[in-house]
């Protein structure tokens, strides 16, 4: 911090002397306390509303998040150095994991509500088609009876048959009318939950991430390029040693990092697939030389240490990547390829 000073006097343009003002110097140091001691009063009251005003999805996932954050303030509140320097990547991850959590949460949900809706919209038709059925019968035994009433064998027993007819004509009239305000509350209620599906889904893009292609699909697609190609081949290494180290549930975690590092630096007509565990492959659109030098970035920056969380505690699992860059053209160049593509992942 820079100490303010008076000048008292001065000899010309040439210099002087100078005395220093301890009254001021108390006074920055008083206020640059005040800012700091706020700073972190801010910071506290930021991540004990994070935890305060969590969603409340299911015990299991939001209960741990509101401990790990509320430990977490308790540390900020110590005002150490190194809890405020570690509780930044803390924070960080304790944040994206509540995220995969809630996002695997509400894509079950999505799921769950989407087939009871099928089921719902299955049970309408059945009902809709049996009453229809009923109904008719009903009405033709109706028919039957009002005709019976025009029956002279019936003379005497014809209006009273007549009149039972009708009564049940009306009843029929009635029940269909209920029955059709029903369906209608019940198609509208489906209309509403299929509307929540969708609301669901448009939340869920992040998960799309996490999505690849298995080695068969891969494979297929090479085999069905109408013109030649690039594929990158990316194997990591250091996920097993994460599981040894930390845990599984951190080794999960450093492969879903990295498989959304990757997904985020690749062009979207990129095509991702995972050829086997901790291997993976990119159908690249763009020629070869400039996959060499998009591989040459990918082993600086996504080699190396990556934040997870264990306990609540940000842990830093490192992977190393090794790349290769092949070329390819339809045909038995597509098997030759895939043959180069085994040999690398073999290694």
């Amino acid at each position: 911090m820079q100490v303010k000073v008076s000048k008292y006097w001065s000899d010309l343009e040439f210099g002087g002397n100078w005395m220093i003002s301890i009254r001021e110097s108390i006074s920055e140091l008083e206020k640059s306390d005040q800012l700091r001691t706020l700073t972190q009063d801010c910071y506290l009251s930021a991540i004990r509303n994070l935890a305060h005003y969590a969603i409340d999805l299911e015990e299991e996932i939001t209960s741990p998040y509101r401990e790990y954050l509320t430990n977490l303030a308790r540390e900020v509140e110590t005002g150490s150095a190194q809890a405020l320097t570690e509780s930044r990547c803390t924070l960080r991850g304790l944040l994206r994991d509540h995220r995969d959590k809630a996002s695997a949460y509400l894509t079950q949900l999505r799921e769950d509500l989407n087939h009871t809706a099928e089921g719902m919209q299955r049970l309408v038709e059945s009902l809709t088609q049996n009453d229809g059925d009923h109904e008719s019968k009903l009405r033709r035994a109706v028919g039957t009876l009002q005709d019976l009433s025009q029956n002279p064998a019936a003379r005497e027993l014809g209006p009273r048959l007549l009149d039972i007819g009708n009564a049940i004509e009306q009843a029929i009239e009635h029940f269909r009318q209920q029955h059709q305000l029903m369906m209608t509350q019940f198609l509208a209620e489906i209309h509403l939950l299929h509307k929540r599906i969708d609301a669901l889904e448009s939340s869920l893009t992040a998960e799309d991430l996490l999505k690849l292609f298995n080695r068969a699909d891969m494979e297929n697609r090479i085999r069905a390029a109408q013109k030649g190609g690039t594929l990158l081949l990316l194997s990591v290494d250091g996920v097993d040693r994460a599981a040894e180290q930390f845990s599984r549930d951190v080794a999960q975690q450093l492969a879903a990092s990295f498989v959304k590092r990757l997904r985020k630096n690749m062009v979207p007509e990129a095509i991702v697939g995972c050829w086997s565990k901790h291997e993976f492959l990119v159908m690249h659109p763009a020629p070869a030389n400039e996959v060499l030098i998009a591989a040459k970035w990918i082993t600086q920056h996504l080699s190396g240490a990556y934040a997870c969380l264990q306990g609540g505690k940000t842990v830093r699992p490192t992977v190393q990547v090794a790349v290769k860059v092949l070329e390819f053209i339809p045909g038995d160049g597509a098997e030759n390829a895939l043959e180069q593509v085994g040999q690398f992942f073999k290694q």
